[in-house]
């Protein structure tokens, strides 16, 4: 019988590092795409957004859910509009970028509170946060890296250029190391004893 059990354990071990290393290689081929192709994944975002906000919008109608909960996920999806203006660089301290942090951190209080007034099976609950409060953040989370190699405009804020430099060498000689994502990802793959090397 404690053979079995620990077979049990063992299995669960692997299973779960599948998962991980599943999850990781998918983030990072995510962290890919989203460097490659910025400006459809901004529309990917957008068009998302919107038919979030349909969604909240159909909330209301067909489920009955409180106005305070989808008015307040109404203001998070509009701060994450003013947010893709400046797309794919992020501002941490403008207004939308921390309005849109204290109504997802206020949206998920009150979805927890109607949701344990109210019974709702398990997926319905689940695809709620999914759709409602995690997607649009966890895309801007995989997009951070997707600036690291965007080259400077004169849209950026702050002076590029002093009396002496022109735009792209003052960038190259002042660009800091970014550590994004992608980043993070590059280093776990360059390690030697996870991907090592072949010898001739």
């Amino acid at each position: 019988m404690w053979f079995l059990f620990v077979l049990a354990i063992i299995s669960s071990i692997i299973l779960i590092l599948c998962v991980t290393l599943a999850i990781a290689a998918g983030l990072y081929f995510l962290a890919e795409l989203v460097e490659e192709y910025t400006s459809i994944t901004s529309k990917i975002i957008r068009y998302m957004i919107w038919a979030n906000l349909v969604i909240q919008f159909g909330l209301g109608i067909f489920e009955s859910f409180p106005i305070s909960l989808l008015l307040c996920n109404v203001i998070h999806q509009l701060c994450n509009l003013s947010i893709l203006k400046t797309f794919p660089y992020f501002i941490l301290t403008s207004p939308s970028f921390i309005l849109s942090l204290a109504s997802l951190g206020l949206n998920h209080y009150w979805a927890f509170a109607f949701f344990g007034t109210k019974y709702f099976p398990f997926l319905e609950v689940l695809a709620y946060f999914t759709i409602s409060l995690w997607m649009i953040p966890f895309l801007f989370f995989v997009s951070l890296s997707a600036n690291e190699y965007v080259l400077p405009t004169t849209s950026e804020r702050g002076p590029l250029i002093n009396n002496e430099d022109d735009l792209v060498s003052h960038y190259f000689s002042n660009n800091k190391k970014k550590y994004g994502l992608l980043y993070f990802f590059n280093y776990i793959k360059d390690l030697s004893w996870i991907s090592p090397q072949k010898q001739f």
